[in-house]
């Protein structure tokens, strides 16, 4: 069961996908910093505020407690029931900005790499099937195949 478990556990798809996780958790850390820390202050200067992360609508007050001015973490801290739709926002623009990039990234690669293109068929000079490049005989009409064909 170990040497199993062993074979499949550093196989290099695993040890790749391992590789890619990481990697993507920390590009995710820095595409969120981007949003959190960059975008979402300037789109909270679109909606006259300074960060749109603390936008939100009131869904049910504190009895007694003002309200006015307040964030949604404060709110929310005051035990208001509040729909912070600016946290949806910004996560909305996360994901597109990652979708964006990996978009990207992807087409480079794709670029790159250069697919292989496929060696075109050997053809049965008589009944024009497909044959293995070793056949000696068709396996479609069962003829004898010249040196060359």
């Amino acid at each position: 069961m170990w040497k199993e478990f062993k074979k499949f556990a550093f196989k290099g798809n695993v040890m790749d996908l391992a590789v890619g996780v990481m990697i993507g958790g920390a590009f995710g850390a820095i595409v969120t910093s981007l949003v959190n820390d960059i975008f979402m202050p300037l789109i909270g200067l679109v909606f006259k505020g300074s960060d749109l992360n603390e936008k939100y609508i009131l869904l049910k007050g504190v009895e007694g407690v003002d309200l006015a001015g307040k964030t949604a973490t404060e709110a929310a801290e005051l035990g208001a029931n509040v729909l912070t739709y600016g946290k949806f926002i910004g996560a909305i623009i996360n994901f597109l900005l990652i979708a964006l990039i990996i978009f990207f990234v992807v087409k480079a690669i794709n670029k790159v790499v250069k697919k292989e293109e496929p060696k075109p068929s050997r053809k049965c000079p008589f009944c024009k099937g497909d044959i293995a490049d070793d056949a000696t005989r068709c396996p479609h009409c069962t003829s004898e195949l010249p040196e060359n064909a």
